[in-house]
């Protein structure tokens, strides 16, 4: 990996989604590209598209313990 916030999608699918206060909002289903950036979907308890904007909204990604972290309102 060359840099923050760079990875292989295949190895973000799968991962538990996090906020910065730790409420879970699922796991990555898939990602998709738009013009601006990739999105992250999130299923958990329902559907969530949060775009992957790293050190705005995607905090941290600890492949070890499988998290992402994000800044991210869970009601949204």
């Amino acid at each position: 990996l060359s840099r923050p916030g760079e990875y292989y999608w295949a190895d973000l699918i799968g991962l538990a989604v996090k906020t910065t206060d730790g409420v879970s909002l699922g796991r990555i289903a898939r990602l998709f590209e738009t013009g601006a950036n990739d999105v992250i979907i999130v299923e958990g308890e329902r559907e969530r598209l949060i775009p992957y904007v790293w050190g705005q909204v995607v905090l941290e990604v600890d492949l070890d313990q499988a998290v992402m972290r994000v800044d991210w309102d869970p009601d949204f």
